[in-house]
């Protein structure tokens, strides 16, 4: 039996890689900043840390912070890593975090590269946007009597149970490297995911795309996020909204 840790293993993602590693007869640590017995911020490491990765086979790296500290969290991570004997770290990034100069993605592909240097033996799965963001951003955007979405800008959301599923696959197995990216199996418009999104939720709403500016923007624009030739996911944007 494989000694697995689970970073973040309480968010949307890893709370489902967890129960899925479990379920395959692994034994699974959860590493969180509120849950014990592995109650840890990456961020300041310590020995809550080094107690958590004592003895452990592979890490599952899906903890993140949309506020900032992730290059920190990961080198305390693999630092204590190191100095435990794992052999194996798993890390969820993004599509287009190479392409895509938007704050978060730069953070993201700067994880990576401290990943591949850190003389473990690893492997990066790089996912398209979870249908879970989408409705979250769309749920904020329709408290506003118009919705104002970004022009020209497409998405390729994913199921965030298939993803869970393809990470605890990885970890069971050997380090792999870089693997091929996850994309959803539809590449949409925002407005036309916006539209979906209000038919099922029974909001009447006016759309309307708005030009924006910057690079991030011109990244998004020209699909830098999406991975058309890696559509290898199944549900799709409305079978995720009706089973909500």
């Amino acid at each position: 039996m494989t000694t697995i840790l689970v970073t973040g293993g309480t968010g949307t993602l890893g709370r489902l890689v967890t129960e899925r590693l479990r379920a395959d007869g692994h034994d699974v640590r959860v590493l969180s900043r509120h849950t014990q017995p592995y109650a840890v911020d990456l961020r300041k490491g310590g020995t809550g840390l080094e107690a958590a990765v004592a003895g452990v086979d592979t890490i599952v790296h899906c903890a993140t912070t949309q506020t900032g500290g992730d290059e920190k969290a990961a080198g305390n991570l693999i630092a204590a890593a190191r100095r435990a004997g794992v052999g194996h770290l798993v890390y969820i990034s993004i599509v287009g975090v190479d392409r895509v100069p938007f704050p978060y993605y730069r953070a993201k592909f700067a994880v990576e590269k401290l990943i591949e240097e850190s003389g473990l033996g690893w492997t990066v799965l790089r996912t398209t946007q979870f249908h879970d963001l989408l409705v979250m951003l769309f749920k904020a955007l329709t408290k506003l009597p118009v919705v104002l979405l970004p022009a020209g800008v497409r998405d390729q959301p994913v199921e965030v149970a298939e993803v869970a599923a393809r990470l605890a696959e990885l970890a069971a197995g050997a380090p792999a490297g870089r693997v091929e990216d996850m994309g959803g199996p539809e590449i949409r418009t925002f407005e036309s995911l916006g539209r979906a999104y209000l038919k099922a939720t029974g909001r009447r709403r006016a759309v309307l795309n708005v030009p924006l500016w910057g690079k991030a923007y011109r990244g998004f624009r020209s699909g830098g996020h999406l991975a058309p030739e890696h559509a290898v996911g199944k549900g799709t944007f409305e079978q995720y909204l009706a089973g909500r």
